[in-house]
């Protein structure tokens, strides 16, 4: 089961090698228990991520109590937490743990030059499956999941099934979906574009569709500065189906003033019946009413889409000029403590990534994703995989899209000429 559900982050590595494992020193209060003096450390968080199992009161009460070390929390708003922790990590004004997503740190946040190698660390030797947390040979974050974040359009399936519906295959029985949706009064789609990079769970997954099936070197092409993006016709059909969703009424109104951080309460008031969204949403609903079925089905760009997966996400890193190096470290210990580590895995149905810690029964959309589409292979990593660049210039560009001011011809081409500079930037070989 471990295996099915572990996708290696191979492919969004930069290159280089990494430096050895920073020491643990701490500062003046590292290595005090419960009986030292209390020290305060500072772990930054996007407000998408609220519902992070490190970040639960209970368990941040309980490491306080054993340690005599508070957790402050730096909630970041999402479409500012690249370019907030960029800065932070520029200024030094460090935090002292951050989490975030590995494929992205390696990407936005400089992962080599700014944050601590793991590899030395106490629980390093249990983890099952270092590839999700890992880059360039390193162990550079934390989990205890090895779970891979599933991307389609997450649905009610109460709704489905008492309107009749069945999951479409394609974009027009999408659309037929939503109008028998929008007919019975709810509203099919919500679209929280005011977070950017929401408006990309649709792309991603279909841009990546597309060229697994019909273009397997697309990806490696863009990366050499061969193909753009604006070369292939489709991925403009691809950006106008998401827009044609929203302009013929099938979404809420405010798309671009509506955040992630609603969609929750959206589904278990049941004013919604379908969001385009990973997997991780589902658990932020079960959370709240374990009774609520919801489940997720492949973006219907195309004729019988694969699901789209995305990297591992949600990790743990500890900067390299944290504050409190040591305390910090304490943090990654007390979470990987087997008891801590089992109880989180069993409230959010994670496949473990610690060697002593059981996966418990799957959750039911879980088990379905394993039987549907992990098994039978009908799965594809996103676009975000193969990136080698920040992509907040991308989202920002498909919000301009919903505003009424970029064609999705104009939307590729200016992303074109933003992913060519970022490359050349990185003295990508070929830019």
């Amino acid at each position: 089961m471990a295996s099915l559900l572990s996708i290696s982050l191979a492919a969004c590595g930069s290159g280089g090698s990494g430096s050895g494992s920073g020491s643990a020193a701490g500062g003046e209060n590292g290595g005090n228990g419960a009986g030292g003096k209390k020290v305060t450390i500072e772990l930054a968080i996007s407000k998408s991520s609220q519902d992070s199992a490190f970040i639960q009161q209970d368990l941040l009460d309980e490491f306080e109590q054993k340690t005599n070390i508070h957790v402050n929390l730096q909630l970041i708003p999402a479409e500012q937490t690249t370019t907030v922790l960029q800065t932070k990590l520029a200024v030094e004004e460090t935090p002292d743990i951050i989490q975030y997503n590995l494929a992205s740190a390696t990407t936005d946040l400089n992962l080599e030059r700014n944050f601590e190698i793991l590899d030395n660390e106490p629980w390093a030797g249990r983890i099952v499956n270092k590839d999700v947390l890992s880059a360039n040979g390193h162990l550079y974050s934390f989990h205890v999941s090895q779970d891979t974040g599933m991307q389609g359009v997450v649905y009610n399936k109460q709704i489905f099934e008492d309107l009749g519906l069945s999951i479409p295959k394609n974009f027009d029985e999408f659309l037929a979906v939503c109008e028998k949706i929008k007919a019975s009064g709810i509203t099919p789609v919500f679209m929280p574009y005011k977070d950017n990079w929401a408006a990309n769970i649709w792309p991603a997954a279909a841009f990546a569709d597309f060229a697994a099936k019909n273009d397997p070197t697309f990806f490696d092409d863009l990366n050499s500065n061969k193909r753009k993006w604006s070369d292939i016709p489709e991925f403009q059909t691809f950006l106008q189906q998401q827009y044609e969703v929203y302009k013929k009424g099938y979404t809420n109104a405010d798309v671009l003033s509506d955040s992630y951080d609603m969609a929750v309460g959206k589904f278990l008031n049941k004013e919604v019946a379908m969001i385009f969204m990973g997997d991780w949403l589902i658990e932020g609903v079960a959370q709240q009413d374990p009774s609520m079925r919801l489940g997720v089905f492949p973006i219907p760009s195309s004729q019988d889409a694969s699901l789209g997966a995305s990297p591992l996400g949600g990790q743990l890193f500890i900067p390299k000029k944290a504050p409190h190096m040591a305390e910090a470290k304490k943090f990654l210990d007390f979470m990987a403590s087997k008891e801590v580590a089992q109880k989180i895995v069993d409230s959010k149905g994670y496949v473990s990534n610690l060697s002593d810690v059981t996966t418990p029964e799957l959750p039911e959309y879980k088990q379905e994703i394993v039987d549907n589409y992990i098994t039978p292979k009908r799965t594809v990593l996103t676009s975000d995989a193969y990136m080698l660049v920040d992509r907040s210039e991308l989202y920002r560009l498909l919000q301009d899209q919903f505003a009424g001011g970029l064609t999705p011809e104009e939307v590729l081409k200016a992303w074109d000429e933003k992913f060519s500079q970022l490359m050349k930037d990185k003295e990508v070989p070929g830019f």
